[in-house]
């Protein structure tokens, strides 16, 4: 009897480990996807917008984005209470794919694309194609973390985002390498298509990964039972009672402050843990706006025109994605098996730190892109996968709409905050370029050290007693 006991309970711990493994590969393969295809038209962004708007106008694009984006925000909370997790993620990467090919078109056209080379701020093109891109973060990007996160436990997410994450980079640098070398060649592959035409391949490959993004989410629903998919136990079951009491007219009443289109926003500013997120993705994407400005000066200086431009971007981000894979696959899981959430946060700051410590010491341009290129590493192969797995023990509204203002509203306000820093940094002059630098990389860094200590030291907490962080307002607390 005992051995028949034991001989179960191995074929069933076997069956959890397939198909965890299973789970793992699809994840994997829709990062792969997802990254390849952001990273071919993220860097494909800046040089359009360059060559149809102007450059003078990148800071107000940034700004503008933060209103343009609310809206679908909006659309997009309400879309969390309507569809299911998986469902939420097809229709995101259907809809960016399909527009992505429509934007692919307009390109080429001879007015309206980037064949009419006089850049001005009136051209609508420009502006919807960055506004676009824009969105690509928090309603792809995002939305797949968001998923990956409901139906991943703590201890799969410390094993397994590093490959995930790593594979990703893979994706990231093969796209990058592509671009790279097209861009760079690009004197050679004019006599066959022009530089026109090749930047609508570029973004037409980008386009039709992401179409394939739904199909290998449906595969995923179908190849791996639902028992398998539940993620963080204690989320799942109080979000399985919650479904339940909703039947009922009272519940609803109690829960509504969750729900509804501001549903995130009231949990982000309920929540000193889910704010403290937003400081994670705050102090970061100021920082990387401020010397990404630095990196794209470098980068129009030394190119010829757009396809030149294009290269330059495109090289630094292929480096930044081949690091990425080495610390991602090499350090991620490593370094959360041994260190833990809590000092894996910690280290996330302290290395940004280190970068930007040392690109104020040489402070020259190759420095800079060093700086920046370790900067992107450190962030997507690392940072991105610890800070993401802070989800975890949150409820879904937490998941997926807080989520949303976060990497939507919130990153768009810091990069809007970091565009206004380099508007105004310009005109006090070269002679006080290092002191406000200065000040705003150790103000920035220290107040990002102390937010990622609290919300490791909450994480842990929450994990080791079992909780889910937001069910007193799912339950109808009415604190």
């Amino acid at each position: 009897m005992g051995s028949r006991f034991a001989s179960l309970s191995e074929d069933i711990m076997k069956e959890e480990q397939r198909y965890e493994r299973l789970k793992s590969v699809f994840l994997s393969i829709i990062f792969f996807l997802i990254i390849a295809g952001y990273t071919l038209s993220r860097e494909l962004k800046s040089s359009i917008f360059i060559a149809v708007v102007g450059k003078g106008f990148a800071p107000a694009a940034k700004f503008l984005a933060l209103f343009v984006l609310t809206p679908a925000i909006l659309l997009y909370a309400k879309m969390v209470d309507s569809v299911r997790r998986y469902q939420l993620l097809m229709y995101c990467a259907a809809f960016f794919g399909i527009t992505g090919l429509l934007f692919t078109f307009f390109i080429g056209h001879q007015t309206i694309g980037i064949a009419n080379t006089e850049a001005h701020p009136l051209r609508l093109f420009g502006w919807l194609f960055y506004f676009f891109v824009e969105g690509f973060s928090p309603f792809v990007v995002s939305v797949f973390w968001a998923f990956a996160n409901s139906i991943t436990s703590p201890e799969e997410g410390k094993k397994n985002y590093g490959p995930m994450v790593a594979t990703s980079k893979l994706g990231g640098a093969l796209s990058a390498g592509f671009g790279w070398a097209l861009f760079s060649w690009s004197s050679h592959f004019k006599k066959i298509m022009s530089g026109v035409a090749l930047h609508q391949l570029v973004l037409g490959i980008s386009s039709l990964m992401i179409v394939l993004v739904p199909v290998v989410v449906y595969l995923l629903i179908k190849r791996v039972p639902g028992r398998y998919l539940h993620g963080y136990e204690a989320a799942y079951q109080l979000e399985k009672q919650h479904t339940k009491e909703d039947k009922n007219e009272h519940s609803r009443a109690k829960t509504k402050q969750g729900e509804g289109v501001l549903g995130g926003l009231y949990m982000l500013l309920r929540y000193p843990y889910v704010f403290g997120i937003f400081g994670m993705v705050f102090f970061y994407e100021i920082i990387d706006t401020v010397i990404g400005f630095l990196r794209l000066s470098i980068g129009q200086a030394h190119a010829e025109d757009i396809s030149g431009l294009s290269a330059f971007l495109f090289k630094t981000i292929f480096v930044s994605h081949v690091a990425g894979i080495f610390v991602s696959y090499f350090g991620t899981s490593i370094l959360l098996s041994w260190l833990g959430e809590r000092l894996c946060l910690l280290l996330i700051p302290i290395l940004s730190g280190t970068m930007l410590l040392y690109f104020m010491i040489d402070m020259n341009p190759m420095a800079l892109i060093v700086a920046c290129t370790i900067l992107k590493a450190v962030h997507y192969g690392f940072s991105l996968p610890v800070r993401e797995s802070l989800y975890i023990p949150t409820v879904k509204e937490i998941k997926f709409k807080s989520k949303s203002w976060i990497d939507a509203f919130g990153s768009k306000f810091a990069r809007a905050t970091g565009s206004a820093f380099n508007y105004y940094s310009v005109g006090f002059g070269p002679a006080l370029f290092l002191p406000i630098h200065a000040f705003l990389f150790a103000f920035l860094i220290g107040a990002w050290v102390v937010t990622a200590f609290l919300l490791g030291r909450r994480f842990d907490q929450a994990v080791s007693k079992n909780e889910v962080i937001g069910n007193e307002v799912i339950e109808g607390d009415s604190e």
